[in-house]
């Protein structure tokens, strides 16, 4: 396993997870959000997850979505890992992190420090936080990039990772300067929105070794 973890998100096909997978991958993104061009079905997404190794953990990524097909999507997917991707509180993340019993990530976009200092409310309920840059007219996916000078000095509450813009060309410096042990990506290894290029894939997962 590499110093640096990587998820690759908004896989939609066979062919792209068998490119993640055998690039070094360690966690594989499933986008269940009807809005996105990256969305998969819950029927797919259970599909695509029986693809996915063992070693490799599966990320279920949410925006916004109630109790009832909540349930109904762990149950159908299960995931090694649940991230909320919208503007869900933290009470009901709390509730989901003692009744579903797997690692539950909190996205959250960081536009300036008070954006970031109100991640601490997160502190006692998620597993990790993923900082990303702040949302567009969709959360994630958008290529904007997080300002990683955000980042410096402030003293995180919990394990986190590092999103917004990474690309094979960038990510090397973002984890330098930011000390990122987990990097994620989705439109930076796309050759069009939605659409997942595994030679991208590839050379993003060799510049994060590169960089570790």
């Amino acid at each position: 396993m590499p110093n640096t973890q990587i998820k690759i998100c908004g896989l939609s096909t066979v062919e792209t997870i068998d490119a993640a997978v055998e690039a070094g991958a360690t966690h594989i993104g499933l986008m269940h959000f009807k809005p996105s061009k990256r969305h998969v079905t819950l029927k797919k997404a259970a599909k695509l997850r029986e693809r996915i190794p063992d070693s490799v953990k599966t990320v279920l990524v949410t925006v916004n979505m109630e109790p009832k097909p909540t349930a109904e999507i762990l149950q159908a997917v299960q995931p090694d890992v649940l991230q909320l991707h919208g503007d869900e509180t933290p009470e009901w993340l709390a509730l989901l992190k003692e009744k579903a019993k797997i690692e539950i990530w909190k996205a959250v976009g960081i536009k300036d420090r008070a954006s970031l200092e109100r991640t601490q409310k997160f502190a006692e309920v998620a597993h990790m936080l993923l900082y990303d840059a702040a949302a567009g007219s969709l959360p994630g996916g958008s290529g904007l990039a997080l300002d990683w000078r955000l980042l410096m000095g402030h003293k995180h509450v919990l394990p986190w990772g590092l999103a917004g813009g990474l690309n094979a060309s960038n990510v090397g410096d973002a984890i330098r300067y930011t000390g990122a042990k987990m990097v994620d990506t989705s439109s930076g290894v796309e050759s069009e929105p939605g659409k997942k290029d595994p030679a991208k894939i590839t050379a993003f997962c060799e510049a994060v070794r590169a960089a570790g």
